[in-house]
């Protein structure tokens, strides 16, 4: 019996979505912050910093909000239930060192969920930025590099990211709907549809937990409680082919991939937006794809492109197959996702 034979014709609800349907519609998707937003935000972190506490402890009791604590639930309601997706614009960072900045990111971030480690060194404070690494090495994490990205997901069940300086040009962000994904491969391609709900191999890319492979064998798609779930990053799946004992893509399956990415690149399946100084850009990994383009950067070291990125654990999730235990270790709602090694410690590193 065919996995097919199980799965819905077409998935509906507020997730599948289309770039058609939304790339116009910035006011479904772009929250402006008031005055007196900001003014709550500001304030809850400076309570916190009063306390001179790491920023990587804080949670939502510590950053209390007299408004905006409302808007935040709406959101987690939004990523979980919703279209998947918000970002948060008019946060006055140029007023800010990066340690309030980072606190107010932080704090957001805490009434979403617990912050998830987000490599082998436990920071739950990431920086995206080009390091000058290389993207032929097996080891770098593509984040780091200045190249286009591709439409994947994050180890975590959310990722959001707060814009400090963007690239002279380019470095665009680009959101795709899974589910829209599911829809159209359901319709056009379902022979090759099938293929992506068999395990593949992903490269963990050197972050290996004790007594684990160094790679994963997760499906790009499955189906658990009536729920589509989707995790890839197509060059991880790729440079996983270097591992002798990975299992060996078919020819089957790399039509399957590349069907699944042209669909993400089509401009009418993708939402595409310039995240601007001062943006907070939140995304569900198990219904999005999120992708950026590649990026000339500004000769002075200070204007260069950075951005800070949060991995997020829920309360009151979706319940994911037993196969995530690969690459969460646990799969407990609230408390799942990053990446924890031998070596781990969390921390917060603001620079």
């Amino acid at each position: 019996m065919s996995i097919l034979d199980q799965l819905p014709e077409r998935i509906s609800g507020p997730a599948a979505w289309t770039g058609r349907d939304l790339q116009h519609r910035t006011d479904l998707w772009t929250v402006h912050l008031t005055h007196e937003d900001v003014q709550d935000l500001e304030a809850a972190a400076l309570h916190y910093l009063s306390l001179d506490r790491d920023i990587g402890e804080i949670t939502a009791a510590d950053f209390p909000l007299a408004r905006f604590g409302e808007h935040l639930r709406r959101l987690k309601d939004k990523l979980l239930h919703g279209t998947g997706f918000e970002v948060l614009r008019g946060l006055p960072i140029g007023r800010y060192d990066r340690k309030l900045a980072a606190t107010i990111f932080c704090g957001v971030g805490a009434h979403l969920g617990s912050a998830r480690s987000q490599n082998a060194e436990g920071h739950i404070l990431g920086h995206v930025r080009d390091t000058g690494a290389s993207s032929r090495d097996p080891h770098t994490r593509i984040y780091q590099t200045a190249e286009r990205q591709s439409f994947h997901t994050d180890s975590a069940d959310v990722v959001g990211l707060l814009c400090l300086q963007n690239a002279r040009e380019g470095g665009d962000s680009l959101l795709v709907s899974a589910v829209s994904i599911y829809n159209r491969m359901r319709a056009e391609r379902p022979d090759l549809l099938e293929r992506l709900f068999d395990p593949i191999a992903t490269d963990r890319r050197g972050e290996v937990p004790p007594g684990a492979k160094p790679y994963m064998e997760i499906p790009v798609l499955n189906w658990h409680e009536g729920k589509l779930t989707v995790f890839y990053q197509r060059q991880y799946i790729e440079s996983a082919q270097r591992f002798e004992d990975a299992m060996r893509l078919t020819p089957e399956h790399v039509e399957a991939l590349d069907l699944f990415d042209a669909l993400a690149e089509d401009p009418g399946m993708h939402v595409r937006m310039r995240l601007e100084p001062g943006d907070m850009q939140f995304v569900y990994n198990h219904t999005q794809l999120h992708d950026r383009t590649a990026f000339v950067d500004w000769p002075e070291p200070s204007r260069r492109r950075h951005l800070l990125r949060l991995w997020l654990s829920p309360q009151g999730d979706r319940e994911l197959p037993p196969c995530f235990e690969e690459r969460y270790g646990s799969i407990e709602v609230g408390n799942r996702g990053g990446i924890v090694t031998k070596h781990t410690a969390l921390s917060a590193p603001i620079e």
